[in-house]
C-alpha cells in the first residue's frame, strides 16, 4: 500500500465546504433532478450514487463549473464571513475521459497538466512512481493500456495541489492494486483537510463517507 504523497510547496487548504443550493438539471426534454441540495465538507468524502441516467455525471459537471444548472447555484465556503469563493481554480475534475494526448510522452502529458493546474504538488517523475508508471515517462501515451491511462489521469491529482477533488467513476479500468493506490491518495487528501466528491458504482475505501442518492432506490 502506498503511503500518503507529500507535495513540495504545499499550501494550506482553506476551503471548508462546497455547497449546491436548489440545483436542477434538464438535458433536452428530460429533467434529471430538481431542488437538490448538496453539501460536501472538507475532510470527509461525499459519494454520489444512483442508476445509470440518474444525472450523476451531470451533477458533478455542475459542481465543477463545467455545466450550468437549469436552476440553483454552487459556491465554495472558505470559512470566512465573506465565503463564496469561485470554484474552478480550487478544483480538480476527473471525468470519464482521461484527457491523455497519445502523441505526447507520458511525462509530457503530466508536465502539461502540472503547468496548467498550477503545480505545488509532486514532481512529474515522483507522481508517475506513485501511480505505478515509474520508468514509462518517455513512452508515447498512445501505447498505454486503458488502466495505465487512467493512472496517468489520476497522477494529475498529485502534481497540482488543489483542495477540491470532483471525480467521476475514478477507478474505472483500474486493477485491484491500482484501486488500493487511489484509495490511499484519497484518504491522504481528506486527512490533509481536502474535499472529495465522487460518483461511483464501486466501493472506494475512503473511510467514513456521506452519501447522496440520485434517481430513487439504487
Amino acid at each position: 500500500m502506498c503511503n500518503a504523497p507529500k507535495g513540495r510547496g504545499e499550501q494550506r487548504m482553506t476551503v471548508k465546504a462546497l455547497v449546491g443550493d436548489n440545483l436542477s438539471c434538464r438535458r433536452g426534454f428530460k429533467l434529471l433532478f430538481e431542488g437538490l441540495a448538496v453539501s460536501a465538507a472538507a475532510g470527509r468524502a461525499l459519494v454520489v450514487v444512483g442508476p445509470n441516467g440518474a444525472g450523476k455525471s451531470s451533477l458533478l459537471r455542475i459542481l465543477a463549473g463545467l455545466l450550468a444548472p437549469t436552476s440553483g447555484a454552487v459556491r465554495l465556503d472558505d470559512g470566512s464571513s465573506g465565503g463564496g469563493e469561485s470554484v474552478g481554480e480550487h478544483l480538480h475534475y476527473l471525468g470519464h475521459e482521461d484527457a491523455v494526448k497519445g502523441a505526447l510522452t507520458v511525462a509530457a502529458n503530466l508536465a502539461f497538466w502540472r503547468t496548467v493546474l498550477g503545480g505545488g504538488g509532486l514532481e512529474v517523475e515522483e507522481a508517475l512512481e506513485e501511480v505505478g508508471l515509474g520508468g514509462l515517462g518517455r513512452l508515447r501515451a498512445q501505447v498505454l493500456s486503458a488502466g495505465q491511462k487512467r493512472r496517468l489521469a489520476i497522477a494529475r491529482l498529485l502534481v497540482a495541489k488543489r483542495p477540491v477533488w470532483v471525480l467521476d467513476e475514478p477507478t474505472t479500468a483500474l486493477d485491484v492494486k491500482a484501486q488500493a493506490r487511489f484509495a490511499a491518495f484519497g484518504r491522504a487528501h481528506l486527512a490533509e483537510g481536502g474535499l472529495l466528491i465522487a460518483a461511483t458504482h464501486a466501493p472506494l475505501d475512503l473511510g467514513e463517507t456521506d452519501e447522496l442518492r440520485l434517481g430513487g432506490v439504487v
